[in-house]
């Protein structure tokens, strides 16, 4: 049975919703109580899906909501061309086997947010990876170059003499065959992803579909302000514990509060409106920041382990408290530096090295200030203000 609420319809295509082409024809489609095939692709170049990639996740959740069929395409083959559009330099191609370990956990991280067992889940080799070369030819014949290098990142690049790869330019013809394999009425992705989503328009009239409407979302700023990506490490992940998440929400810059309720969370508009009120009237942006981290924490866990996670923060950052409970570990090696890469606080050593020379590491609540420091059982290992290990 497909929803047909105009209240419900207008929220879809408004919140969260950067662009949409056309949006009256999607309004229309809508209305009319058709079941529409809408489709979203993720490249796996990383383990874990990030809250940026959520918006785009939240938007197929509320049309599935609306009782759509949900295609969610795994990028297995366009993981490993790589996706230019949001880059200033080439990305490199990654090995097939490090794809295939990415992408393992990806419908069930998905799955957090879909009712994934409704979707249509697919990897884009199953039908990428039999094109032939006529059929790239075909493809290709439907854009011209000048298209291509007219985009503003490929322009860029272009006009400061940095290589763009001849490769870089398939990917859009890659993702664009993907709407037209499996007829989508709709395509959602970010703003950086339009060329590409508009591709699928293309090829979709060249084989004589009706061409896809389109959902873009605005893209999200990371834990430190830059755009957040996982190169970068300034993300909030699906799979963070709840601890982790919580910590990592309340380091987001109080400029973005609102932008993250909006965007990342379904907490009502209502409420929304209510917290940006509130802060432009001179209340204390943390306390939002708190009912942001619990939102996402209860989203992605339960709303026990959100009050249990705002508890930790409060204890172990506000009150600098060594927490009653902590994650318990037998090192391999008993040297700080081993023990900090082991225990996976640091993820690697020469990053134990510089949280050592930061004085952000202190065994039993004293300060390190070797890298010889030894730990034994019983020792309480502590990393920053959040981060705590028992040795046993």
């Amino acid at each position: 049975m497909i929803n047909t609420d105009p209240k419900k319809i207008e929220a879809l295509l408004t919140r969260g919703v950067d662009e949409a082409i056309s949006l009256e024809s999607l309004r229309k489609k809508l209305l009319s109580g058709r079941q529409l095939t809408i489709k979203l692709g993720i490249d796996p170049t990383s383990p874990n899906i990030h809250v940026g990639r959520s918006i785009p996740l939240l938007k197929l959740r509320d049309f599935q909501e609306l009782g759509h069929k949900i295609v969610f395409i795994i990028g297995d083959f366009t993981g490993v061309i790589g996706d230019t559009s949001d880059k200033d330099s080439e990305r490199p191609m990654l090995q097939k086997d490090v794809v295939e370990e990415n992408l393992k956990t990806y419908a069930q991280q998905a799955g957090k947010i879909l009712d994934i067992d409704k979707c249509e889940v697919l990897r884009n080799s199953e039908w990428l990876g039999n094109l032939s070369y006529a059929d790239v030819g075909e493809h290709a014949n439907a854009f011209s170059v000048a298209e291509f290098i007219a985009r503003d990142n490929v322009r860029r690049r272009l006009e400061a003499g940095t290589r763009v790869s001849l490769r870089e330019m398939l990917y859009p013809l890659m993702q664009g065959y993907d709407s037209v394999h499996v007829k989508a009425d709709v395509e959602l992705g970010g703003t950086d992803q339009r060329f590409n989503l508009l591709a699928g328009r293309t090829l979709q009239e060249h084989f004589g579909q009706e061409p896809q409407d389109i959902l873009t979302n605005p893209l999200v700023e990371g834990i430190d302000g830059r755009k957040m990506s996982s190169s970068w490490g300034n993300t909030i992940n699906l799979t963070d514990e709840p601890n982790d998440m919580f910590g990592k929400a309340m380091k987001i810059p109080d400029e973005y509060i609102v932008r993250y309720m909006t965007l990342v969370t379904r907490v009502s508009m209502e409420k929304v409106l209510e917290t940006k009120q509130a802060i432009e009237g001179g209340a204390n942006p943390r306390d939002a920041k708190v009912e942001l981290a619990k939102e996402l924490v209860s989203m992605y866990h339960s709303q026990v382990a959100a009050k249990e996670a705002e508890e930790y923060f409060i204890n172990t950052f506000a009150k600098k408290q060594t927490p009653d409970k902590m994650p318990e570990f037998s090192p391999k090696e008993n040297n700080i530096i081993s023990v900090l890469v082991e225990t996976k606080l640091c993820n690697s050593k020469s990053e134990a090295r510089r949280a050592v020379d930061g004085g952000g590491v202190k065994i039993n609540d004293e300060k390190v200030s070797s890298f010889d420091a030894q730990v034994g059982s019983g020792d309480i290992i502590q990393k920053g203000k959040r981060f705590f290990v028992k040795i046993v």
